[in-house]
């Protein structure tokens, strides 16, 4: 069986790896891929821009069985619905599921609909309003770009003038482009932040192991929001009497409030939450695997994850029994100085395939590329450093151990991923 992944980053890269390890799979490719993945797989520099052609075509002329996509880009944009009118298999939602993330304002609308729990909100498309409305708001608040904004488009606002600048940030600056032309402004929510995947074949729902990402970019969650500085796996946050609460009141009615409105989700559904007093509220969803949540929620995966996808597609979830691993996932991120501002690419990166990497202690690569022979960094996230063990300080002290023997210039990562 041969199959095509679409993306780049870590998540990508552990996709593949566990893909890589499934009994029907002959080939791998990937578009665009990248150092570390091109081990794994074919990588393949084709656009996805202005539409998906040349995808198709590559994917038809290479006998691909199956394509699985990563980010949210393409599967917001429609790629599934292009794939699936010329007959071609493809593992994600379909354009209008997937504005679960695409828009928040969609997706906020939709919670209201069905009485999914959330934070109270606004809409606005006009920046004076949304400044006269946060002026008679108590503090904190949340601002939110209503598009895609590669992590980046939620601002926690403490005071007015926070919420002002945000405000103009999103919607006069255009920090974000045409996400911002609306925006969400919302109730801040005080709790545990947690999240939890599922898969889904748009009946059934199977949630996976809990996991926690740290978005900061510093110690002791300061500085800028990142895409992702690190994971754990499980989530000290959630209790399996918490698991069964988001499972029963978020992941189960948001597939049956899709169906109530005619939509088929198949793919991947990720809930953002915030646990306040012991109930789950949504802050976002994603429509697609977390980015570094993957990289400790798929070394834990014992089941095929080529026989969850096709039962998946086959409208069989049910009769899947999905197997995890019982031990502890650590992921720290390394990356480039100043992300997630300017920051400079290029830099050889040394130590990667001296590591000893086992079925304990992997590396998933994000930002690399090949430079005349040499291994460079070639965005703000760069390398992806995950370990198995027994619990979770275990883990931690593994992958902190092996962050010792990997050196870029400006490589900066965050000291405090999985401390209790």
């Amino acid at each position: 069986m041969k199959i095509l992944v679409i993306g780049s980053g870590g998540r990508e890269h552990a996709i593949l790896w566990k893909l890589a390890q499934s009994r029907q799979v002959t080939k791998l490719y990937s578009i665009p891929g990248n150092a570390g993945i091109s081990e794994l797989a074919e990588c393949v520099n084709i656009s996805l821009k202005p539409n998906f052609d040349q995808v198709a075509e590559f994917v038809v002329k290479n006998g691909i069985d199956l394509t699985v996509v990563g980010p949210e880009a393409p599967l917001v944009d429609g790629i599934v619905d292009y794939f699936q009118a010329r007959g071609l298999a493809i593992f994600g939602p379909s354009r209008t599921a997937a504005q679960l993330e695409g828009s928040k304002v969609w997706a906020k609308q939709f919670m209201t609909r069905h009485g999914l729990p959330t934070a109270n909100y606004n809409i606005f498309n006009n920046r004076n309003e949304a400044v006269k409305y946060v002026g008679n708001i108590p503090m904190p608040a949340v601002v939110k770009a209503d598009g895609l904004a590669a992590g980046k488009g939620v601002l926690v606002c403490k005071t007015l003038d926070e919420a002002v600048a945000a405000i103009d940030l999103i919607m006069s600056e255009r920090a974000f482009g045409a996400a911002g032309d609306r925006i969400i402004i919302e109730d801040c929510l005080v709790g545990k932040e947690v999240s939890m995947l599922a898969f889904t074949d748009g009946t059934t729902v199977v949630p996976m192991v809990t996991a926690q990402d740290y978005k900061r970019a510093l110690d002791n969650d300061e500085g800028l929001n990142t895409g992702g500085m690190g994971s754990i796996s499980p989530s000290p946050n959630v209790t399996p009497n918490l698991a069964k609460k988001i499972y029963e009141t978020v992941l189960v009615p948001t597939i049956q409030g899709l169906n109530r409105d005619g939509i088929r989700y198949v793919g991947i559904l990720y809930a953002g939450l915030m646990v306040v007093d012991g109930e789950p509220y949504i802050l976002e969803y994603n429509c697609r695997f977390g980015d570094p949540e993957t990289q400790v929620i798929l070394p834990r995966l014992k089941t095929d994850l080529v026989d969850i996808i096709q039962a998946c597609l086959a409208n069989k979830l049910n009769e899947m029994n999905i197997e995890w691993d019982d031990r502890a996932a650590v992921c720290v991120v390394l990356a480039s100085g100043g992300y997630p501002g300017k920051y400079e690419t290029g830099y050889e990166i040394f130590g990667v395939n001296t590591l000893n990497q086992n079925d304990e202690l992997f590396v998933y690569h994000a930002g690399t590329r090949f430079e005349k022979g040499k291994m460079v960094t070639s965005g703000g996230r760069v390398l992806n450093i995950v370990a198995l063990d027994k619990n979770i300080a275990d883990a931690r002290e593994k992958v902190y151990q092996a962050i010792t023997s990997l050196e870029f210039k400006d490589k900066h990562y965050r000291t405090d991923i999985g401390k209790i």
